[in-house]
């Protein structure tokens, strides 16, 4: 009875942790050094979607629905900008001298991301509230 709210419930919990996923590249988007100072450009980070939900109630339940089954790292290319002026542009005598090297984090395309998270955590909920009164209304008919 409670596997089509468990279905949607697992992929609201999804579609949040996608969310907060794209909010933490947006705001690393210049981040050019790591946390202990080095510069070392902050990587994007994608969550990889796994069918199935550990966390349902009933082991029936854990066969349906999504997780997170891990935050991965985009392996693409830096941005390189031009600026010798900069404190950790590359230094002289090496192949990229007078480059600093940015985040590959496009916020065109984050934010592309984040508007599909959330038309598709609102189709969940949508998807609960049906199931929300698809259940209402057998309770009503049992009464």
């Amino acid at each position: 009875m409670y596997g089509a709210l468990d279905i949607s419930v697992s992929g609201m919990v999804a579609q949040r942790t996608r969310l907060d996923t794209i909010a933490a590249n947006l705001a690393n988007r210049d981040a050019i050094l790591d946390a202990q100072g080095n510069p070392n450009p902050f990587r994007r980070r994608i969550p990889v979607f796994q069918a199935g939900d550990p966390a349902a109630a009933s082991p029936q339940a854990r066969a349906l629905g999504v997780h997170i089954s891990r935050i991965g790292e985009d392996d693409g290319d830096f941005r390189k900008v031009w600026d010798p002026t900069n404190p950790y542009a590359r230094p002289a005598g090496s192949p990229d001298e007078g480059y600093v090297y940015f985040p590959n984090i496009d916020p065109v395309t984050e934010n592309v991301n984040a508007v599909d998270a959330v038309r598709a955590y609102e189709a969940n909920v949508a998807a609960a509230e049906a199931s929300k009164g698809m259940m209402a209304q057998a309770l009503r008919l049992l009464a």
